[in-house]
């Protein structure tokens, strides 16, 4: 069996002497594993790093077999992403996100999603917003989608300011307003149209998808939650409170 496609690397472990088993989050594959024969060459270690954008052919002689891959560089992105704490952190995070999902499901929208955030990772702000949204569209893979658009109680589609924690869906401030204390923020970008995010509005965010990844998915799997996603947010946040400090 055979095929190519267009990948990006999420990471490598060592396997042998001189080979690697890469994993990598493809176009319509989705994440997948492959033996790389020489991966720890000069000539690959460069290419096998978190991040780059490579063109894969897996062949196998069974479809539940490991299988190799062949790998040719298409974009080298991994040395930039090292420059900052929310680019090396970030790329963890995704890479962790990405693992929450069945092996070879093919996740074509995510993997789209997650060629445009690594070219973002180096903005704290368009970073976190990009990130947050790749969380959502995560949880909603996995069937636990968050219903944004309208209020659960009144089916309104303006002034919605939180989130029932039981539900998972919108709620307008007026409908809200007296279970307050109980309710999660919903932060404006999430809900109005072209509104930005700002440094506030992106700890409320990561606060409410915290939340509903540790409610349906690392609890029921007794799973901790990612300790890159925690440096990732703590990053963006010191980022953004000192742009807003220098200003």
């Amino acid at each position: 069996m055979q095929w190519s496609d267009q990948a990006i690397i999420l990471g490598v472990r060592r396997h042998g002497e001189s080979s690697v088993i890469a994993e990598v989050m493809t176009s319509g594959h989705g994440r997948h594993l492959g033996l790389v024969r020489s991966g720890r060459s000069r000539a690959m270690q460069p290419v096998l790093q978190s991040g780059n954008s490579v063109e894969v052919t897996w062949r196998a002689r069974l479809d539940e077999h490991l299988g190799e891959f062949r790998i040719e560089p298409l974009q080298l992105r991994a040395a930039r992403l090292m420059e900052t704490a929310t680019s090396v952190y970030g790329i963890q995070a995704l890479g962790a996100l990405l693992r929450l999902l069945p092996e070879r499901d093919p996740h074509p929208h995510l993997y789209e999603a997650l060629a445009v955030i690594v070219d973002h990772l180096q903005d704290p702000a368009d970073a976190g917003e990009l990130f947050v949204r790749f969380e959502l569209a995560v949880l909603n893979d996995l069937g636990f989608g968050l219903d944004l658009s309208e209020c659960a109680a009144t089916g309104a589609r303006e002034n919605l300011a939180f989130v029932s924690p039981k539900s998972g869906r919108a709620v307008s401030r007026e409908a809200g307003a007296p279970y307050a204390d109980r309710m999660l923020a919903l932060p404006e970008f999430l809900s109005v149209a072209h509104r930005a995010a700002d440094r506030d509005s992106l700890a409320s965010a990561f606060r409410l998808t915290a939340y509903f990844l540790n409610r349906h998915v690392y609890e029921p799997r007794g799973l901790d939650a990612s300790s890159a996603r925690d440096g990732f947010v703590h990053a963006t946040l010191k980022a953004l409170t000192s742009a807003s400090s220098a200003a």
